[in-house]
């Protein structure tokens, strides 16, 4: 899947590791700018064999005990003990401080789905500072901008989600358009459409949106 109008070089990006499902393989580590995690996702990067000196910091309030391993990296750790944020959050906040405008996020799904909702909602919070794009073994989501091209998506399930309402939704290239459409959490979403064509397009006027992509 390619995504057009976004607009962030490759060099201006993140790649970070929270503490959900483990990605079955671990993404490629070349052309960003920074690679982090938090303490929880330490654990299973240590398991599948990540080159740990290739991460810029950890951060979390170290709840997940590191173990002696953890203490070989000491000087990557960044202490965060807000109980008031999760380790994503401030993860994030690191990450906007350091100057990166975009963020690739492994291990945000799967497991508790509260943790996956609350993910999902601190997205939101940075949605306005930070390009943020979730992967997991099922699909590629994101808060999307009001004008968004897909490519390369040809039979590829597509989900629209108000978050709550988005208005004014126009699409070509679904199986199931919309045409100047409203989706609300409370009368009707958008999920479980899917792409008839190699490209599909995607407007909105008002609201917040996210599209899950399938892989």
């Amino acid at each position: 899947m390619n995504q057009k109008n976004i607009g962030i070089p490759m060099t201006d990006k993140a790649l970070l590791f929270i503490n959900g499902i483990p990605p079955e393989n671990l993404p490629e580590t070349v052309g960003y700018s920074l690679i982090a995690c938090s303490d929880g996702a330490f654990h299973y990067l240590k398991e599948k064999s990540f080159p740990m000196e290739k991460l810029d910091f950890i951060s979390g309030d170290f709840d997940s005990h590191l173990g002696s391993d953890g203490e070989i990296y000491q000087e990557k750790f960044i202490f965060t003990p807000d109980q008031d944020k999760t380790d994503f959050h401030k993860s994030l906040e690191i990450i906007k401080e350091r100057g990166i405008k975009a963020v690739h996020v492994y291990g945000a799904s799967g497991g508790e789905m509260d943790h996956f909702l609350g993910n999902l909602t601190v997205a939101f919070l940075f949605k306005n500072e930070l390009e943020i794009t979730f992967y997991d073994e099922f699909s590629t989501y994101f808060f999307a901008p009001k004008n968004l091209i897909l490519e390369n998506v040809r039979g590829k399930t597509i989900s629209l989600y108000p978050f709550p309402l988005t208005e004014n939704i126009t699409t070509k290239g679904l199986n199931w358009p919309l045409n100047n459409d409203t989706l609300d959490l409370s009368k009707r979403i958008g999920t479980r459409n899917f792409a008839s064509e190699e490209t599909v397009v995607i407007n909105y006027g008002k609201g917040d949106l996210v599209v899950f992509v399938e892989n």
